[in-house]
């Protein structure tokens, strides 16, 4: 794997430059006379650069810009969505501040359930989409997961439940903001606890508050507002969310598909059903909604918007980034070898299958990094081919980047690689 690395190091190995051209477009024959377009490996890191705001050129002035070109942040780890703005913005200085801003005071973006059951920081006005493309299927699920485990847990009924749903409800109101435990204080039947998974190795007691609030904020009806503690801290108050329009669920899925594939694509039906999380009927049903256009990739058939079809040419300059665990961009498609190499993945992914901390070049990853108990940001170099000596001198120009605009800030990832806990010493 090679040493620990705080500065560079000496590579004779030829730098690559895949990622800084559109090189290697072409045509692809299907069918009777049908042609469409290739796109290589070369122009999908280009793409990648310039649309994930990971080129130097290509950064950001501020959270919602990144946000917007994102579609969505993850926020299963709170300390993600910073770290993934800070990573993209062309003056990082006030990543946290203006962030929380964002958050927190003027509400232009939100935290909310969405795709697979995963927590994400969306732009406000996308937030109607979301919710009826995704968050609907996805709480019903949770309202019926519930019931059950109360039912085989022997807690009381729907109806208990509805009561005590109703009265929580109006107590966040009335509170305008409230953690899980304040809100017990006012509707003491919060802390009823329940068994779950009896006899098995993960058997427990859940409280109604944790899992009701989890259903309620899949529903629209609350969300998360400011937390206990600084922005890396997971202990939430709660807020009754904002009322928003319905959408009809089918031109919900196309708005929202049609805005992922715009960032992301080209993208596979593999990659569209697993980043929303439809049945692959939906995903089909939304392409066809948004005119999408077929291209060939090394992995089949791929789609992009309609308008979309046109070569991109990449940044001008060589790039490098560091990128937290679940950054969007490196979970954004199921299918990963144009920018992760299958043999690096081991050390990059737990064993849930999250995505690490990762060091980037030129739209590819060639590492990961971590941060020590004392604050120093440190990486290691699993792939050197085509880095050479301007790459390590631009991923350690990154480090420098990140550690300035952490200041004494630690962070450590909620979803731990291989190699983060080794670099961290941990």
């Amino acid at each position: 794997m090679g040493p620990i690395v705080s500065g560079v190091r000496e590579d004779a190995s030829q730098s690559e430059r895949d990622g800084r051209s559109g090189g290697d477009v072409g045509v692809e024959a299907v069918g009777m006379g049908e042609v469409r377009r290739y796109i290589g490996v070369a122009e999908r890191r280009a793409r990648l650069a310039l649309r994930q705001r990971l080129a130097g050129d290509a950064r950001a002035a501020g959270p919602e810009e990144v946000a917007e070109s994102m579609v969505a942040l993850h926020g299963s780890d709170p300390a993600t969505v910073f770290l993934a703005v800070g990573a993209r913005l062309a003056d990082p200085g006030r990543t946290v501040a203006e962030t929380e801003r964002a958050l927190y005071e003027d509400r232009t973006l939100v935290r909310m359930h969405g795709m697979r059951h995963t927590v994400f920081v969306f732009p406000t006005e996308l937030t109607p989409v979301v919710h009826s493309s995704t968050s609907l299927a996805v709480a019903a699920k949770e309202r019926a997961s519930l019931l059950k485990h109360m039912e085989v847990g022997g807690a009381p009924d729907a109806a208990w439940l509805k009561e005590v749903e109703e009265s929580t409800l109006a107590a966040l109101a009335r509170r305008g903001q409230a953690t899980a435990v304040e809100l017990a204080e006012d509707e003491p039947r919060l802390r009823r606890r329940f068994l779950y998974g009896a006899g098995k190795s993960y058997e427990g007691l859940h409280t109604v508050s944790t899992r009701l609030l989890k259903v309620l904020g899949a529903e629209g009806k609350v969300v998360r507002a400011r937390p206990l503690g600084s922005w890396t801290s997971s202990q939430y108050r709660w807020a009754v969310a904002p009322p928003h329009p319905e959408w009809d669920v089918a031109e919900a899925q196309a708005a929202l598909l049609g805005r992922w594939l715009a960032v992301c694509g080209p993208a596979t039906e593999a990659d569209l059903k697993w980043w929303t999380g439809w049945r692959v009927s939906d995903v089909r049903r939304a392409l066809a909604a948004i005119g999408a256009r077929a291209v060939g990739l090394d992995e089949g058939t791929g789609y992009v918007v309609a308008g979309d079809e046109e070569p991109v040419v990449g940044p001008g300059e060589s790039w490098a980034a560091l990128l937290p665990g679940l950054d969007p961009t490196a979970m954004g498609w199921q299918q990963r070898d144009w920018y992760l190499p299958a043999e690096l993945r081991p050390s990059l992914f737990d064993y849930s299958g999250n995505i690490g901390p990762t060091v980037w070049w030129n739209g590819r990853v060639v590492g990961g990094w971590a941060q020590r108990a004392d604050g120093e940001v440190v990486w290691r170099l699993l792939d050197a081919k085509g880095v050479g000596r301007e790459g390590e001198v631009a991923i350690a120009s990154e480090v420098e980047r990140l550690r300035g605009w952490l200041g004494g800030a630690r962070v450590t990832p909620r979803f731990r690689s291989p190699l983060e806990r080794e670099l961290a010493g941990s």
